[in-house]
C-alpha cells in the first residue's frame, strides 16, 4: 500500500494536470477497493490483502461493505494505520493538491474545475474512513481552503461539493467548528445564501448546512479522543504556534443551540424559524455534531 500511495502522491504533487488527474484516480480507486467487496473470500490473509489493496485496476461486481465490516478488513486496517502519521496521511496531501489547483485558476475547458471536484470528493471519503484526519481542518490554512471554494466566482458544483466536505470536516469535531466561526465561516455561508446569483440547488445545500450547524453539539467519544501520531503531531505544532496564525490552539469546547442561534442571527434574519423547524422535523437525530 505504501508503494501505491507513494505513486499517487508523486502524481498529485505534479504541476501536470494529467498526472494530477491520474493521482486522484489512484487514490479514489484505492478507497473504492477498500469499501467494496467482490463477494469472494480469499483463501489466505495475504491473498485477501493483495486482492483488496493492490489490484485497483480490476473492474469487478462489488457490493458496498457496511462500516462495521471495515474494521475486519486487512486493507482497511493497514490504510488506517498509515493515516496515523504525516508521511502517509492522504487527506493532507490531497488538501495541498487542492491548494495548488486553486492557485492555477480556472481553465477554459473546465478541466481544472473537474480536478477540484475530484479532490473534494476524495477528501470527503477520506474523512469518513479516517475521522482523526478531520483535525487538519482545525488549522486555518486548511479551513480557509474550504471557505475559498464558497466564493461566488466558483461554479455551483464546486460550491455544493465544498459544503459536503465542510459538513464532514465539522462532524463531531467542535474544535473545527470553532475555527470555522473564528474565520467568519458563518459570514461566508450566509453571504452566498443571500447572493442573488447563487443557484437554487446551492441555496438548498446551504440551508441544509445551516440546519446541521444549528444542531446542539454533544461531546462524543470520537476516534480523535484516542492519542494518535497525527493528532499529537498537530498538537505539538499548535502549541508552538504563536496566536492563531496557521491554525491556533483552540480548546475543544461545545456550544449550545441557543449560542449558535445567536451567532447565526448576526448574519441572517428569521433564524428562530430555522430552529423551530429543526426541532420539529429533527432531520439529524442520529448525527452528533
Amino acid at each position: 500500500m505504501e508503494a501505491l500511495l507513494s505513486l499517487a502522491f508523486d502524481n498529485i504533487a505534479s504541476k501536470d494536470t494529467q498526472k494530477i488527474r491520474k493521482g486522484l484516480r489512484q487514490i479514489e480507486g484505492m478507497l473504492a477497493q477498500i469499501c467494496l467487496s467482490s463477494g469472494k473470500k480469499s483463501s489466505t490473509p495475504g491473498h485477501r490483502r493483495n486482492a483488496s489493496a493492490i489490484n485497483l485496476g480490476e473492474q469487478q461486481q462489488s457490493s458496498p461493505k457496511k462500516l462495521g465490516q471495515l474494521s475486519e478488513d486487512l486493507a482497511f486496517r493497514e490504510f488506517f494505520r498509515l493515516q496515523e502519521g504525516f508521511e502517509w496521511n492522504v487527506v493532507t496531501r490531497v488538501a495541498d493538491c487542492l491548494d495548488r489547483l486553486l492557485g492555477m485558476g480556472s481553465s477554459k475547458d473546465g478541466q481544472n474545475d473537474i480536478l477540484i471536484l475530484s479532490a473534494l470528493s476524495n477528501i470527503q471519503g477520506l474523512l469518513l474512513l479516517h475521522p482523526p484526519s478531520r483535525i487538519i481542518f482545525g488549522r486555518e490554512v486548511y479551513m480557509n481552503l474550504l471557505l475559498d471554494l464558497l466564493d461566488p466566482y466558483n461554479c455551483p458544483a464546486i460550491q455544493s461539493q465544498a459544503l459536503l466536505v465542510l459538513v464532514t470536516a465539522l462532524l463531531a469535531t467542535p474544535q473545527n467548528t470553532r475555527i470555522f466561526e473564528h474565520m467568519d465561516g458563518l459570514l461566508t455561508v450566509t453571504s452566498l445564501f443571500k447572493d442573488e446569483e447563487t443557484t437554487q440547488n446551492v441555496k438548498v445545500k446551504l440551508l441544509e448546512f445551516l440546519y446541521f450547524y444549528l444542531m446542539p453539539e454533544v461531546p462524543v467519544a470520537s476516534p480523535q479522543r484516542s492519542p494518535t501520531k497525527l493528532v499529537n503531531a498537530f498538537d505539538r505544532r499548535n502549541s508552538a504556534t504563536s496566536g492563531n496564525e496557521g491554525g491556533g490552539p483552540f480548546k475543544t469546547s461545545t456550544r449550545s443551540q441557543e449560542e449558535k442561534q445567536y451567532m447565526l442571527g448576526k448574519y441572517l434574519s428569521n433564524v428562530d424559524a430555522l430552529v423551530e423547524d429543526l426541532q420539529e422535523s429533527a432531520p439529524f437525530t442520529s448525527v452528533a455534531c
